[in-house]
């Protein structure tokens, strides 16, 4: 199907170098020899660690479930069962009837009665008290009534005399006081803003004026002088450090740089693809030589196997068939099977023996119970609701009778 393909919809191989081509053979030769026997010998192993797990651990394992169930799950479930069980049953048993029943008895016979009785007897308390309370809070409301209309007709009196107070004294005290205040208040602004002219030209002629003379022709040509200097030194110090900078690039340029940049192209970088192509090459190799090994030991395994079946497993096979089949038939028609009849005969008995000890225990318990707490009432029968709704045989109504209205004489 390629062959039929234009050169241009065919897909583009990379090519290999000669490099490539003188490295890939050899080294998969080598790989091939070094990686078969260790193929073989893995194959070995997991075939070896199947069997063993398959004909010993499994079994081992099984085997020590079932003898870690048999001494330390057994003995506690055949305990819980048959000891504790039982033992508890019989404790509640006792409980119930030695707690139980004589408490119920004392809450019905004793305690229910005195619980009415003092239940009584605080009603009682109760309604006296309460008639107590209404009579003292009726005379309490009443003092308290008094009390407040005293009181309001106080309060009353005194708002009348600091009404009187405030409109007759307060009243024109205050306006008097107020007069007083504007007329002072109007001369002292008088003198304060004169003050306040005399204060701001002497300020003004005294500071004001010397402090702008002195910025203008003293503070400001020194401050500009001063900052003239500073930018004439800042550009000598700054052509000063690009001197020593540039000096100090092209120095470490020459001797560190370039040396190292030469280095990584034309060393390192050369030899980082010769060990780039070998690792490919030689783990192409490994996982190629890895296949061809996995099929030279399916191989070799398949010759053992076959090998083992003839030797070991076909003359086994034969001998089962031929001589041990037979053999373990007539031992289970002979042996076997009379020996399981009689085992079930003896099982059969056993439950039978068993189912009538437990019968015989039934009824003795029984007879015990029925001598310590008599024979238990039987239960009254309730009336079905067709009982109770339907009359007897008697008196059912039926159109021969006259007991309808339309047949009644």
């Amino acid at each position: 199907m390629d062959l039929e393909k234009s050169p241009a919809e065919r897909p583009a191989v990379p090519a290999e170098g000669c490099l490539t081509v003188a490295i890939r053979l050899p080294v998969r030769i080598v790989v091939l020899v070094l990686v078969v026997p260790v193929r073989m010998l893995w194959d070995a192993l997991v075939v070896g660690g199947r069997f063993l797990r398959d004909t010993v651990l499994r079994p081992v394992g099984r085997v020590l479930q079932w003898v870690a169930w048999a001494v330390f799950v057994w003995p506690w479930v055949t305990l819980w069962r048959y000891a504790v069980v039982p033992v508890g049953k019989a404790l509640a048993w006792l409980g119930y009837v030695s707690l139980v029943v004589p408490a119920v008895w004392i809450y019905e016979t004793v305690l229910t009665p005195v619980g009415h009785a003092i239940a009584w007897v605080a009603r009682g308390v109760g309604a006296g008290f309460a008639w107590v309370l209404r009579g003292l809070g009726a005379g309490f409301a009443w003092v308290l009534r008094g009390l407040g209309a005293g009181f309001a007709w106080v309060l009353r009196g005194i708002g009348a005399v600091l009404a009187w107070v405030y409109a007759r004294v307060l009243t024109p005290v205050g306006r008097a006081v107020a007069w007083l205040l504007r007329g002072l208040g109007i001369g002292f602004g008088a003198v304060a803003l004169g003050v306040y002219r005399v204060m701001a030209w002497l300020v003004r002629h005294l500071i004001v004026v010397p402090a702008l003379w002195l910025y203008e022709w003293i503070l400001a040509p020194v401050g500009r002088a001063i900052a003239w200097a500073a930018r004439g030194l800042g550009w000598l110090v700054r052509m000063i450090f690009t001197g020593i900078g540039a000096a100090l690039h092209w120095t470490l340029r020459v001797l560190l740089v370039l040396p190292a940049l030469a280095l990584w192209r034309w060393v390192l970088v050369p030899v980082g693809r010769v060990l780039a192509v070998v690792a490919r090459e030689v783990g192409d190799a490994l996982g190629h030589a890895w296949h061809v090994a996995g099929h030279l030991s399916l191989a070799v395994g398949r010759f053992l196997g076959r090998l083992f079946r003839w030797i070991f497993v076909e003359p086994m096979r034969w001998v089962y068939r031929s001589v041990l089949t037979p053999v373990g038939h007539l031992v289970r028609d002979t042996v076997l099977r009379p020996a399981a009849e009689a085992a079930r005969g003896v099982g059969r008995v056993t439950r039978q023996a068993l189912a009538a000890a437990r019968e015989s225990a039934r009824q003795t318990r029984a007879d015990i119970r029925r001598m310590l707490f008599g024979t238990p009432r039987e239960p009254e029968r309730v009336p079905l609701a067709k009982d109770r709704r339907e009359p007897g045989a008697v008196g059912t109504r039926t159109l021969g009778s006259s007991t309808t209205a339309l047949t009644k004489d």
